[in-house]
């Protein structure tokens, strides 16, 4: 999917446990998960890990693997 201006500011609009959620439980084949929207948002959250790893690991243990 292309990243337009819209999605590249929804994406960014997302905290950490937001991204984590949608990345894990979203079903595989979502469009918003290919092409450069889908790039984007794996940098975004390597970015958002590397600003502060201790709150990503908070996050990503309070989002779990299971629903």
């Amino acid at each position: 999917m292309d990243l337009t201006p819209e999605r590249k500011a929804t994406i960014d609009a997302l905290d950490v446990a937001a991204l984590l959620t949608k990345w894990r439980f979203t079903p595989a084949g979502n469009p918003w998960f290919a092409g450069e929207t889908g790039d984007y948002i794996t940098k975004r959250l390597a970015a958002l890990r590397d600003a502060d790893p201790a709150a990503f690991t908070a996050a990503s243990k309070a989002v779990g693997w299971q629903r």
